[in-house]
């Protein structure tokens, strides 16, 4: 438990740091632009890491809090929250990780996506690069409705 908390304590700052330089900047996509081809491979692993560590760490303790049960059954928010984790990473690039940069660099490049928020626009990049059209074409339309750019 500790280390999950160490582990949202890293995001939390980590996303308080991007606000800091965010609040500097208009949008989450002139954020993104202002990085260094270096600096967003660097931000991509970090958000991959920290998100199957997190993941981990979450199974580990509902093993450790339920494994002694033989009547225990994993509840369904537990895997939706596990489904929703694994959206956020792509499989099929392997550590292939430029891949996701370039492809979150052509989504920030359509002015209705310059609000989505880059976890968000990683969620919907990694699902797409996963093979899951659908899926992140309806990701990316509620993150559009969400996130109107401003006329």
């Amino acid at each position: 438990m500790k280390q999950i908390i160490k582990i949202l304590l890293i995001v939390i700052l980590g996303s308080g740091l991007a606000s800091d330089l965010s609040a500097q900047l208009n949008t989450p996509a002139e954020y993104w632009d202002s990085l260094t081809d270096g600096e967003k491979l660097a931000f991509v692993n970090g958000a991959y890491t920290a998100i199957s560590r997190l993941k981990s760490f979450h199974m580990e303790e509902v093993k450790k809090q339920y494994g002694h049960d033989p009547y225990w059954r994993e509840p369904y928010f537990i895997e939706r929250f596990y489904q929703i984790l694994d959206q956020h990473l792509a499989e099929g690039v392997g550590y292939n990780i430029d891949i996701i940069a370039q492809a979150m660099d052509a989504l920030y490049a359509n002015f209705d996506n310059v609000r989505i928020p880059i976890i968000e626009a990683l969620r919907i990049v990694s699902t797409a690069q996963d093979g899951d059209q659908q899926k992140a074409n309806v990701l990316l339309l509620k993150a559009q409705r969400q996130y109107r750019p401003e006329d």
